[in-house]
């Protein structure tokens, strides 16, 4: 256990990041499955750039690596264009 002021914030403070961090990513992740599931075109694109801009967030707060955002936003884009 922590011997220090400092040391019990720190681990609050983690701890509340940590929680919003997961609930970011699970989010994020839900929606981006939401458009992988979509068949109409109209209705995925509508959904891309809100989970476009999920996306950028993680990787811009580190949750994500930005190599994986950016190879998630270009699968993304790639397969709404794919749908009729």
């Amino acid at each position: 256990m922590a011997n220090h002021k400092s040391a019990l914030k720190r681990i609050r403070t983690s701890e509340k990041k940590r929680v919003l961090n997961r609930y970011q990513h699970k989010t994020t992740r839900n929606a981006i499955k939401a458009i992988r599931v979509a068949t109409v075109k109209s209705e995925a694109s509508e959904k891309l750039s809100s989970v476009i801009s999920m996306i950028d967030k993680l990787a811009k707060k580190n949750i994500i690596h930005a190599n994986k955002a950016s190879n998630l936003k270009s699968k993304l884009t790639r397969h709404v264009a794919s749908l009729n």
